[in-house]
């Protein structure tokens, strides 16, 4: 069985809407896209990332997160070591509604989305990484369907904007698998879920 992989950039207090630009998503009269952008190259961070896009993956994207990546990636004439991968692998993009993606190797996923991706989850392949797709990633987590997060906590706090962890989230532990701080202040954390929190 694969599995389902987040990777989120996100602030000191849990906002991770809009991190690489300022028309990324300003859903809510957000005002504060590209924030992570205020942070120079990490010398930490940087080969950490660089190191995801080595390995075999496919992507599972939320909508909205889709049409930003393919109305970008396809055309990229740098930060190819990103580009390559992500036009090359196949993708799986989750819709309220049915529609046929432009972006080469790309397939909806509507109507029951949780069992078809369990259903994907059982199929021979790499692991399905999950990048941004913040609504999309509320219904992974009130599922139990993420089997580990990688956390880039960036040291600002925006206050207003989408979280990482909204109302509805499912109370549960976590371990710790890895973690490192930046040059910049930047912490990296991996986590996977542990035993459901008892009370």
């Amino acid at each position: 069985m694969r599995k389902i992989i987040t990777t989120t950039f996100v602030t000191l207090d849990g906002v991770m809407q809009a991190p690489g630009g300022r028309e990324e998503d300003t859903a809510g009269g957000f005002a504060y896209g590209g924030w992570q952008r205020s942070f120079p190259e990490d010398k930490i961070i940087g080969p950490i990332l660089s190191e995801f896009f080595n390995i075999p993956f496919e992507l599972l994207l939320g909508k909205k997160t889709y049409d930003i990546f393919a109305g970008f990636w396809p055309n990229a004439k740098t930060d190819l070591e990103v580009a390559v991968p992500f036009n090359k692998t196949k993708k799986y993009v989750v819709s309220h509604e049915s529609f046929v993606p432009a972006w080469n190797n790309s397939a909806c996923i509507t109507g029951d989305v949780v069992e078809q991706i369990k259903k994907l989850k059982e199929e021979d392949g790499p692991d399905l990484w999950v990048w941004g797709s913040g609504n999309f990633i509320q219904t992974l987590l009130k599922n139990n369907l993420i089997d580990r997060m990688h956390l880039f906590i960036y040291p600002i706090t925006i206050s207003t904007g989408k979280k990482l962890f909204a109302e509805g989230t499912q109370a549960q532990n976590f371990k710790l698998v890895d973690s490192k701080i930046g040059t910049t202040g930047v912490v990296f954390v991996t986590y996977e879920p542990a035993d459901p929190l008892k009370v």
